[in-house]
């Protein structure tokens, strides 16, 4: 039961998981610049993401551009783009997996094939978790240099936006949970390896039994 219920924990972190990639790689505010001007009206926000910059004003208007072009992008968003992705589509396929290896659903087989695919759910869900911190902490660092360039003027420097805390996020959720299906199918292996079936095991009366038989037939 302890078990079954770190599994469905995980599984739960793992969900939160997901959705914080998706919701990551589709947020336009990865970085934000607050450009405010002499009035209050033409104060404006920028921000750009993977997909699209978008622009948000005082006055209530907010306007989008999407990247079409993908080889004028800098090479951090290119690979950004890519991992995002991956990660998305691996965690994806994780809780499939994660699904229906857990103890308390009744798809999977038995007890052995159960562990193998929750154990192959983890993979993925670690996996994935690396595919979206590597972005993450690659784009933060450009944020970061960037803005402690003083060859850059004021009006181009960027923070980090609310994007990129919620993959920082769900990474680690996705990390965690994949550590956590891992180590309880590792536990489960183990502790069979120490402990084998008694049933399995023959009973030494009775192995006693059948070799004193064997010899009183040989005499007789």
């Amino acid at each position: 039961m302890a078990s079954g219920a770190l599994q469905f924990f995980a599984f739960v972190l793992a969900l939160f998981g997901v959705f914080g990639a998706i919701t990551a790689t589709l947020l336009p505010n990865w970085k934000v610049s607050a450009d405010m001007g002499s009035n209050i009206i033409t104060a404006i926000t920028q921000m750009q993401g993977l997909w699209m910059d978008c622009t948000w004003y005082s006055t209530g208007m907010f306007s989008c551009t999407l990247k079409y072009s993908i080889l004028s992008l800098p090479v951090y968003i290119q690979a950004a783009r890519t991992t995002m992705v991956l990660s998305c589509i691996l965690s994806s396929f994780g809780i499939c997996l994660a699904t229906v290896g857990m103890k308390c659903t009744r798809l999977g087989g038995n007890r052995d094939t159960k562990s193998h695919t929750s154990f192959a759910g983890g993979v993925l869900f670690i996996l994935a978790g690396i595919f979206g911190l590597i972005p993450t902490a690659w784009y933060t660092r450009e944020i970061i240099s960037n803005f402690l360039d003083p060859n850059i003027p004021e009006s181009n420097k960027h923070e980090p936006g609310g994007a990129v805390y919620i993959g920082f996020i769900s990474a680690g959720l996705l990390l965690a949970a994949g550590a956590i299906f891992g180590t309880s199918c590792f536990r489960k292996q183990q502790r069979a390896w120490i402990y084998p079936n008694k049933s399995q095991q023959p009973f030494p009366g009775a192995q006693q039994e059948n070799t004193s038989g064997y010899n009183l037939k040989d005499y007789v």
